[in-house]
């Protein structure tokens, strides 16, 4: 099998529920999720995200699955019966915080708590971050769209987080319209201000650059990666798990329960949500733009009117320039 230069262990994190729940309003089923969670503990996979713990004031239940709240008692009904070592994460948007609790860290299925955030809105981020830490947890933030971010801006950003007791700070490629040498500067600018900090990466895959991109950031000496099963995730997607754990070719990694678990759960769901490379997509991260228009686009009669859709957004944002 190949070898690889970069000799750290990267840890692995798949975001299969969590970014996959995003294009189903978080309505995965129980049977699933355990069917993920099964593969996943089998594979040798470090960590899995569940979801968001997400606000209900804000986030109506009418409108979601349970994947968008991730109760303790829940996770723990889905876990239960499976001996695995693999950690558990959750996520909350910094952004959106309002009425959500944790318990200790000893009294919950979760090992980690991730925060996404905005440059803008570090200092909530921090303050869950504080609080996730004094409770036990293991920390992370998520940096999103970092591909609109002045350096200056994130510059100020990374040095509060090294101030902070964060365990891990993630480039987040929101829109996926990041390329190598992009990655590469940013995992410079993260090691230069964040030294007592690992760093995460997490890729999109718009331009199909999500495992490239990956790749130069572990290259770059990334701590974390994450992937989720064929890539599963609004819009094209992230990095594919299957394709990570390939090249990392660790020794504990089974590729077979991940394979089967995507021929026998992935699968089926494709006859009735998209993911994965589709050219609307490809059109937002080639501009920098978020997803929205190109979910709008891809609902209606014109979805495949791809000249046409790329000409609007160019025009959109010239006219907000």
């Amino acid at each position: 099998m190949h070898k690889h230069i970069n000799k750290k262990e990267v840890k692995v994190l798949d975001c299969t529920i969590r970014d996959g729940g995003l294009i189903n309003d978080h309505r995965f089923s129980d049977e699933f999720v355990r069917a993920v969670y099964l593969a996943l503990s089998l594979s040798g996979i470090d960590y899995m995200e569940f979801g968001y713990r997400s606000s209900k004031e804000l986030s109506p239940p009418s409108q979601f699955g349970p994947w968008k709240y991730c109760h303790d008692d829940k996770i723990a009904s889905i876990i239960a019966g499976i001996d695995s070592d693999m950690k558990l994460s959750v996520m909350i948007d910094a952004h959106r915080i309002k009425e959500q609790t944790f318990r200790p860290a000893d009294q919950s299925p979760f090992d980690l708590i991730r925060t996404a955030t905005y440059v803008k809105d570090i200092d909530l981020a921090l303050d869950s971050i504080f609080k996730a830490h004094e409770l036990g947890y293991e920390t992370s933030a998520n940096i999103m769209a970092i591909s609109r971010e002045n350096q200056q801006d994130l510059t100020g950003c990374l040095k509060k987080l090294a101030a902070s007791p964060v365990d891990v700070v993630y480039i987040v490629d929101s829109f996926g319209g990041m390329y190598m040498d992009q990655v590469e500067h940013l995992m410079k600018l993260f090691q230069t201000h964040l030294p007592e900090k690992k760093i995460g990466i997490h890729c999109h895959n718009n331009l199909q650059m999500a495992l490239g991109n990956t790749i130069a950031a572990i290259m770059q000496g990334a701590d974390f990666a994450d992937g989720s099963l064929a890539g599963i995730g609004r819009g094209c997607g992230n990095c594919c798990l299957e394709l990570l754990i390939g090249y990392l070719n660790y020794p504990h990694f089974n590729l077979t329960p991940v394979l089967q678990v995507i021929e026998e759960q992935l699968l089926p769901l494709r006859k009735d949500i998209e993911w994965g490379y589709i050219i609307p997509y490809m059109i937002t991260g080639l501009l920098n733009q978020h997803p929205r228009p190109a979910i709008a686009v891809r609902k209606t009669p014109e979805k495949d009117q791809y000249a046409k859709f790329f000409s609007q957004l160019q025009k959109t944002i010239k006219s907000s320039d």
